[in-house]
């Protein structure tokens, strides 16, 4: 298996710069075990219902960050509580 490319869209970006910091640090935390282990169960990775292909990891219990896998790369596309999932 290849190395995970992370990208990021500007909607992902403008949603992590508005996080408290504590929760950040968390997500850069997930990320990089998201590189490291994309499989590994802390994630708990799954397909959004009723989206072609937008999936979601989780952060915290409150916290998730949606993505699109295009091969190796993921784009994440927004990052926030658990609300977000709404707002594809």
């Amino acid at each position: 298996m290849g190395k995970i490319n992370i990208k990021t869209l500007s909607a992902f970006d403008k949603c992590f710069r508005k996080l408290h910091p504590d929760i950040r640090n968390i997500v850069l935390n997930k990320l990089d075990i998201f590189i490291k282990s994309p499989n590994h169960p802390s994630l708990r990775i799954k397909k959004i219902k009723g989206t072609d292909n937008i999936w979601e990891m989780s952060i915290t219990r409150n916290y998730r960050i949606t993505f699109t896998p295009v091969g190796n790369t993921k784009i994440l596309r927004k990052v926030g509580t658990h609300n977000i999932l709404n707002k594809q």
